[in-house]
């Protein structure tokens, strides 16, 4: 018996998940400037995770209701995307947590066969390159598709990103329109050869 695939048509739903909770985050700026940018077959919504308590796995047998949102939200999703810093070489506790939730209990993994992106804005010189190392080894173990190129690490300079994102340097808006570009013909690639249920 021959197996059809059938390929998901955009427009594509977006989860965007920021790794910072403070609403001044310049990853926050990105993430508005990407959107900005995006070709208009991607749509995009928040995918708030900073009411999720910590993750104890003495709640498996009964699921806050906090979490559940949180999973179904991932679960709607076509795609997410990450837009995060870099804390102590690392990815920040928070966004750890979510995902955490997001992959229990043992066999409700949300993140499973979920086309994602990973980009991140800093202060510092590489831009965030360790932070996102960290996070895509554990979304690479949770079996989330992961777009590995063009890496984007950003380095956020004063005036970069206005707080509307708007990219004030042409070069930067034209990497991150070539990102996001590229990110829609992935996303299209994995759900044709994956198609959502």
């Amino acid at each position: 018996m021959d197996i059809q695939i059938i390929e998901h048509e955009p427009p594509y739903r977006v989860g965007v998940i920021v790794g910072s909770l403070s609403r001044e985050s310049i990853n926050r700026r990105l993430a508005m400037a990407l959107q900005r940018v995006a070709p208009r077959e991607l749509e995009f919504f928040e995918i708030p995770y900073g009411d999720l308590p910590l993750y104890n796995r003495d709640l498996d047998a009964d699921y806050p209701q906090v979490a559940l949102d949180f999973k179904e939200a991932v679960r709607s999703a076509d795609a997410v995307l990450f837009v995060t810093p870099e804390y102590n070489r690392s990815l920040p506790g928070a966004l750890k947590n979510a995902i955490d939730w997001g992959s229990r209990p043992w066999g409700q993994n949300a993140w499973s066969d979920k086309p994602t992106g990973v980009i991140g804005a800093s202060a510092g010189q590489i831009g965030t390159a360790v932070g996102q190392q960290s996070l895509r080894a554990t979304l690479s173990f949770l079996n989330a598709r992961q777009m590995t190129t063009p890496e984007a690490y950003i380095h956020f300079t004063p005036g970069l990103i206005e707080a509307d994102g708007e990219v004030t340097v042409p070069e930067t808006e034209e990497f991150l329109r070539m990102f996001m570009e590229k990110f829609l013909e992935y996303v299209a690639r994995v759900l044709t050869v994956i198609p959502r249920s």
